[in-house]
């Protein structure tokens, strides 16, 4: 029997009996459990370095920083939201969050995710990327697939196209009455929608909500006739951007997403059920460096992952490459600026608590400072904005002279743009 569990990033889930409120722990069967520790195991031996879970005890575990959804194959499905800094969390509000910051992640017009929807949609990740994805598809559908011409070979007993003279010769003599052909078919077998019919299937399957049920068989009724892709890769790096294809632009994000492409957010899926994870600092590093591009001034110029300097040199090669999220050029100046997504607290100001800043985070930005400006100039580092980081800290000094000045800045999820730059 399938289950439904909604925590936030760093819960704790454990296999003892807890709270049903609780959105830090949470129960899970011991068939999901294990499965957790074996995708955790499975994860880490592909060599990306990902870790799903930490495994506290026999019984407990705790996620990682990732976000969205895990189905494990005895149907338990574990949604899971941004951490925020509030004590009374609130699931809808999480919830509505992380569809907004990965509307914008993804590039969304929008006719496809509104602010408005995105406020008021409640359901959980996968059933908002399905609805979301039906949607452009039945306009798609509506608009008109693209149709296009592709070679096709067969016998025939008739001719029909281009005779192949060398198979014709090769023919037995009992169909020595059939002809060996080559000819076009205009039809929408083409990469896009092979991409599309193969998405639509496992939305089909996967979706449990009954609006999004019947319109994706509905849909699934319209593009019969197209067959699903047997080879995706090959598939995605055959699909056309140009002029005529433009409707279908709308499309790919979601397509990408689902089929588990090679998205710049996404984790591998697995291979039971629909899981959909994101490293929340990569989305919260995307979500900061969209805000800044509409924000900054239009002749300034936003790097994003700068790579020119390395710390050091040995054996004349540079070693240990350093990347700030970004770096801003405007009017002759650079700035640098990196997205930390951690919570820090405005009030604990004493040299003890450093109001929950991080010493590696401060040497990080240091060398930036260092090798991308020469130890003079502004930086800036956004942490997100909460109920207890509403405001810029007062600025930071790296030396004396404070010719090197880092300020820390809160970055405004919902309005998606700093609170204020200097």
């Amino acid at each position: 029997m399938s289950e439904q569990i909604t925590v936030r990033e760093h819960a704790r889930l454990t296999t003892a009996e807890v709270p049903a409120s609780a959105v830090n722990t949470a129960r899970v069967p011991a068939s999901a459990f294990e499965w957790l520790v074996a995708e955790n195991v499975r994860l880490r031996g592909l060599g990306n370095g990902a870790r799903l879970v930490e495994l506290e005890s026999r019984r407990e575990l705790r996620l990682d920083n990732y976000v969205g959804v895990l189905e494990s194959p005895c149907g338990t499905r574990i949604e899971i939201l941004p951490k925020t800094l509030e004590s009374d969390y609130d699931i809808t509000a999480g919830r509505s969050l992380l569809q907004r910051m990965l509307a914008r992640c993804l590039d969304l017009t929008s006719r496809q995710s509104s602010l408005t929807s995105l406020r008021t949609f409640d359901m959980p990740l996968t059933e908002w990327v399905a609805g979301q994805f039906l949607q452009v598809v039945d306009h798609l559908v509506k608009r008109g697939l693209r149709f296009d011409y592709h070679p096709v070979q067969g016998d025939l007993c008739y001719l029909r196209g281009r005779l192949l003279v060398a198979r014709q010769i090769r023919q037995p003599p009992g169909r020595a009455h059939y002809f060996q052909v080559e000819h076009d078919v205009f039809d929408a077998d083409r990469a896009e929608n092979r991409l599309l019919r193969s998405a639509l299937d496992v939305i089909r399957k996967r979706t449990r909500e009954p609006k999004h049920w019947r319109l994706a068989h509905e849909l699934a009724h319209h593009l019969r006739e197209i067959p699903p892709s047997q080879n995706q890769p090959e598939d995605f790096r055959r699909w056309r951007d140009e002029r005529l294809m433009a409707h279908y632009a709308p499309l790919r994000p979601w397509v990408s997403l689902i089929l588990h492409e090679q998205m710049p957010l996404t984790v591998a899926g697995t291979t039971q059920g629909q899981s959909l994870l994101f490293p929340m600092e990569r989305v919260y590093e995307q979500y900061v460096g969209i805000g800044l591009s509409q924000k900054l001034p239009l002749d300034a110029k936003l790097t994003k992952q700068a790579a020119s300097q390395y710390l050091t040199r040995h054996r004349e090669q540079n070693w240990f490459q350093l990347r700030p999220d970004f770096l801003i050029e405007l009017g002759g100046q650079r700035i640098v600026a990196d997205a930390k997504w951690k919570l820090i607290d405005a009030n604990l100001s004493s040299s003890g608590e450093k109001y929950g800043l991080s010493h590696a985070d401060f040497y990080q930005l240091h060398a930036y400072g260092q090798k991308y400006l020469g130890g003079k100039g502004t930086m800036y580092v956004f942490f997100p904005r909460t109920s207890k980081f509403s405001e810029p800290l007062p600025p930071f000094h790296f030396d004396r002279d404070e010719q090197l000045t880092l300020h820390v800045l809160p970055f405004d999820l919902e309005a998606c743009g700093p609170v204020a730059l200097p």
